[in-house]
């Protein structure tokens, strides 16, 4: 599937936030929405637990703080301001756990599909 994005500009500060519990604090979405493709701007609260283990791939950059990505068997790995990971869909299962909060740019669509 092939979408076609013509050049455009997003002004964050006028995309609208969502708010999504975690098993402890809150996730706000800022989110661009296309045919097989979702940009956003994802800010977990200081103590954010993720309520799920996600399967999805994404490609994840910090922007501000710092983010521990906990697999499912244990492992885990910190993202640090500037840091990436990428991940394609199906591969490992993993959530998202900080303690002092972050803002995240996160990437995903159909292209990450396995």
């Amino acid at each position: 599937m092939s979408s076609n994005i013509p050049f455009q500009s997003i002004d964050w500060s006028n995309t609208p936030k969502t708010e999504h519990k975690g098993e402890t604090g809150t996730a706000t979405w800022q989110t661009q929405q296309y045919e097989g493709l979702r940009v956003r701007i994802v800010e977990y609260s200081a103590g954010y637990v993720a309520d799920h283990w996600c399967q999805k791939g994404h490609i994840v950059h910090c922007l501000e703080g710092e983010v521990t990505n906990e697999l499912e068997g244990k492992e885990s790995s910190i993202l640090k301001a500037g840091m990436s990971y990428i991940v394609s869909d199906d591969l490992s299962s993993h959530r998202s756990i900080t303690k002092n909060g972050v803002k995240l740019l996160i990437i995903d669509g159909d292209f990450l599909a396995n």
